[in-house]
């Protein structure tokens, strides 16, 4: 395998930090590019060849003749397919092992990402508080919660009971679920103890880090921080409705 020569485009959200994590637990080396969004790089054109979306996180692989990859799923499989022989998050001679970790991706990627994403903006963003979507949001993610919960029982990690690819892509959101209108998870043991114990691996926590301190950290911890981000981000949303 040659060196891996990354660099990885990125903003510090729940959903940029998602492909550090996976470079962090993989040990490629990588370069940063922080992509401002407030200030819009995301849809300038130099980033929009590399994501036509004009959405964070990507990489280019510069070894791969500057071969770019968007959305944070494909990040994370096309990093393990390429420089993870190790198998470290995901198994390869393995066919069951491998389909159950691309399952939990899968479930991450179609059903707590997006419902978690939507309640952020309904929580926290929309300057109206709308009751209905809010907990409807909720709701649904805490449905998503049981399901991990049950599959935890007995477990340490999804699969395998060893940490792999859909334990890490899972995490960045899950522990942020305060920011996502569910105050608490302790009702859901198995899942509060498993994010619990992916806080303890040097390397996630590296991951988070990317390429700011830890945002989600600082908001839980700095609840008058939170606050601003969030007046911050109605602003450009009245704004932009004309509200």
């Amino acid at each position: 395998m040659t060196t891996p020569d990354i660099t990885l485009y990125t903003s510090g959200t729940q959903n940029g930090v998602k492909a550090s994590v996976v470079l962090e637990e993989l040990g490629i080396p990588y370069k940063v590019k922080q992509v401002e969004l407030l200030k819009k790089e995301q849809y300038e054109p130099w980033f929009l060849k590399i994501n036509p979306n004009g959405k964070i996180p990507a990489i280019v692989d510069h070894g791969k003749e500057d071969f770019p990859v968007f959305e944070s799923t494909a990040i994370a499989i096309y990093l393990c397919e390429n420089y993870d022989p190790e198998e470290k998050l995901l198994p390869k001679n393995d066919p069951k092992l491998r389909s159950q970790v691309i399952q939990w991706v899968m479930f991450e990627a179609s059903g707590i990402a997006p419902t978690q994403g939507q309640s952020n903006f309904y929580c926290r963003y929309f300057p109206e508080k709308i009751p209905f979507a809010i907990n409807n949001c909720a709701n649904e993610i805490k449905r998503l919660y049981g399901v991990l919960n049950k599959s935890l029982e007995g477990k340490e990690y999804l699969v395998g009971n060893k940490f792999t690819l859909a334990d890490a892509i899972s995490y960045p959101m899950i522990r942020g679920h305060f920011f996502s209108g569910v105050e608490s998870i302790d009702e859901f043991p198995n899942l509060k103890a498993w994010v619990e114990r992916i806080d303890t691996r040097p390397a996630t926590q590296k991951g988070l880090n990317v390429p700011v301190p830890d945002q989600m950290k600082e908001y839980r911890e700095n609840p008058e921080k939170l606050e601003e981000f969030v007046q911050t981000i109605q602003s450009l949303i009245k704004k932009r409705l004309n509200m």
